[in-house]
């Protein structure tokens, strides 16, 4: 059984879809949902999924150790990015190897890096008139958005369209296709 552990700093409608997509699965679980904020919805999500869940601060994130150790204690081996807004530390990243996933609400490489996130990626994309947009799932490096794509799906930039707008396009393809990549990429995956 592949256990994956979800980080969130928002609502957490992503987490969810996947939480429910992988309900009764034979091979994966969702074993661990984590957050950066302690008010985030995407906890009131997960009880109500009977998910557990950790909060940590943004420096003991940095500092690892403990974050470390609730993944080993929860044995993750799998982690998933929804809407995770932190950098995610370089330790981290080499005690998951290929395993760490995000989602980002644009198609990359553009449009991407430190700040670019919700609705300030649909009005830049606005901004710049572009005529399509979309979603970018690919593995976690140290640095903002800049790992290798593992798939991409677009959508069009309607004329008139609003950072709103554009977002609810951009969250059907989220709900589409992230828990399905999720489990492609897991399944051709080697450890």
């Amino acid at each position: 059984m592949t256990h994956i552990a979800i980080f969130a700093s928002g609502s957490g409608t992503n987490a969810q879809r996947i939480t429910e997509y992988f309900s009764g699965h034979p091979s994966i679980t969702i074993c661990l949902v984590l957050s950066n904020k302690a008010d985030a919805f995407v906890l009131q999500r997960a009880a109500s999924l009977k998910v557990p869940s950790f909060v940590f601060t943004p420096g003991e994130f940095r500092e690892e150790d403990r974050v470390l150790e609730v993944l080993r204690q929860f044995h993750v081996d799998f982690i998933v990015l929804a809407g995770f807004l932190l950098l995610v530390p370089p330790s981290l990243v080499k005690a998951f190897p290929g395993r760490i996933v995000n989602i980002h609400p644009a198609l990359l490489p553009g449009y991407g890096g430190k700040g670019m996130y919700g609705h300030h990626v649909h009005e830049a994309v606005i901004a710049a008139g572009e005529t399509e947009s979309g979603i970018s799932i690919h593995y976690v490096n140290e640095h903002y958005d800049e790992g290798d794509i593992i798939f991409q799906a677009r959508c069009p930039v309607m004329e008139g369209d609003t950072p709103e707008t554009l977002a609810a396009r951009i969250h059907l393809l989220e709900y589409q296709h992230y828990p399905l990549i999720i489990e492609q990429t897991i399944n051709n995956q080697v450890w």
